[in-house]
């Protein structure tokens, strides 16, 4: 059984800065890809940012710049460090992994963690 805790939300004004974690728990664990979405009220998850047990990375054009996807292949887990944030990045944000169980790959996403950005 794979779980993904995430943590690091909060409250915080424009300008400010958060940084999300999640860990991936499980025996004998191959996390590829990591990532992290957001979705805001009545609308669609959608992509944030992305990163390969390689470290490629991959941005939305709406957080390019602002938004540091990171990783630790040791610990299984995945970072997102958020600058500048503004009000329209105000969303639950979803952590998703690809781990490798055998010879199947299956998609986890953990349980959301809220951001808001407001004055």
């Amino acid at each position: 059984q794979v779980h993904l805790v995430e943590s690091g939300g909060g409250f915080v004004q424009p300008g400010g800065s958060l940084r999300l974690s999640c860990a991936a728990s499980g025996n004998n664990l191959k996390v590829n890809l990591m990532g992290w979405y957001l979705q805001a009220p009545g609308k669609q998850r959608e992509l944030v940012a992305s990163i390969t047990s390689g470290n490629t990375t991959n941005y939305s054009d709406s957080v390019q710049g602002r938004f540091t996807i990171s990783r630790d292949n040791v610990k299984n887990t995945v970072y997102l460090q958020m600058n500048n944030l503004r009000p329209e990045d105000t969303a639950v944000y979803y952590c998703k992994a690809l781990v490798v169980l055998g010879i199947y790959t299956y998609q986890y996403w953990g349980q959301g963690t809220q951001v808001t950005v407001s004055s």
